[in-house]
């Protein structure tokens, strides 16, 4: 089968429920897997070679891996950049990545400050469905994929590793919380888009997210907790977190960055349709004149490397109208 495609020929009726719960269920091997074992770096004892990655053989992982953590700041940087094409290759992901994440996770933690959010990204990255375009009301904050969709290596179901990747997120908070209160905006950032991957403590998390952005006063950084929070809301059925969102976007006092994520968080927690108020505030000129500071936004450069912020706000606010026809915002 080729990469993405959904699972409808006769010979794959049953695919993938026999290799629920085996040794290639990466979400089983994740689980089998010791905090002592990933503590130690102990790549040994991880089966790589059972996950092959996009571009080659899992054993090659570890080894890029150690270099990531080594001293070397050259080499470091250049096995994080392979790991990004191995492990993420054209937005996808993989299930040899979920076992890459507690150690990237450690490596962020222990290893170059320099190369901490990106490795951060790319830990959130292997945790949810591709977003290449995607920065519709319905897309943009989810993170599940379709059970039928398969990487195209493995054969497996995407969303086996979604959920391997995230659990191995929650396993390791007490690594993630120190990095809300990062001195490096962008870390603090990146922090917010790996926790909105949660998978359990949920009300942890949220509490978290939500302290930080009581005090917090980089406009980049609001953004992404108000979305994290969006999007943990969104998923775990926060009654309340609408109302949250709309006394966000709708408040006068706040800066006009805060007020636009809260306003994308809100479009992605409601079905209404969009009040007055708020298309304002989103068509107005000045918003598109910050579509390079949004693009520090984690969740926003996989919808459009150039504007992810226009392209969300020209998808939320016309669904119905062909791009090519579409006004510039």
């Amino acid at each position: 089968m080729s990469e993405g495609q959904a699972v409808d020929d006769d010979r794959w009726a049953m695919w993938p429920e026999p290799w629920a719960g085996t040794d290639c269920d990466i979400r089983t091997v994740m689980g089998s897997i010791s905090r002592d074992v990933k503590d130690a770096f102990r790549y040994d004892e991880i089966p790589w070679q059972r996950f092959p990655h996009f571009y080659g053989p899992g054993e090659e992982i570890p080894g890029l891996l150690a270099t990531l953590a080594s001293e070397d700041a050259e080499a470091a940087g250049g096995a994080l950049r392979q790991l990004w094409i191995d492990l993420h290759h054209q937005g996808n992901t993989i299930a040899v990545g979920a076992l890459a994440v507690p150690f990237l996770l450690r490596i962020a933690a222990t290893g170059s400050p320099g190369l901490r959010v990106e490795t951060l990204r790319l830990v959130a990255e292997i945790g949810r469905c591709q977003h290449l375009g995607d920065g519709s009301r319905e897309g943009l904050l989810q993170v599940a994929e379709d059970p039928l969709v398969m990487d195209g290596t493995t054969e497996c179901p995407v969303d086996w590793t979604i959920q391997a990747a995230r659990d191995a997120v929650t396993s390791d908070l007490h690594l993630l919380f120190p990095f809300v209160s990062d001195l490096d905006p962008d870390v603090r950032s990146a922090t917010a888009f790996v926790l909105a991957a949660a998978i359990s403590e949920i009300p942890r998390v949220s509490s978290a997210l939500h302290h930080r952005l009581a005090v917090e006063n980089d406009p980049v950084v609001q953004v992404s907790l108000t979305l994290a929070i969006a999007q943990l809301a969104r998923e775990h059925q926060d009654e309340n977190a609408h109302a949250w969102a709309r006394d966000l976007w709708s408040d006068p006092g706040r800066s006009p960055e805060a007020r636009i994520g809260a306003g994308l968080a809100w479009l992605c927690l409601v079905d209404a349709p969009v009040p007055d108020e708020l298309h304002a505030l989103l068509t107005d000129p000045s918003t598109n004149q910050r579509s390079n500071l949004f693009q520090r936004v984690p969740w926003l450069p996989p919808v459009d490397s150039n504007s992810g912020l226009r392209r969300c706000i020209q998808e939320m606010l016309t669904p119905t109208i062909p791009p090519e026809q579409r006004l510039s915002v």
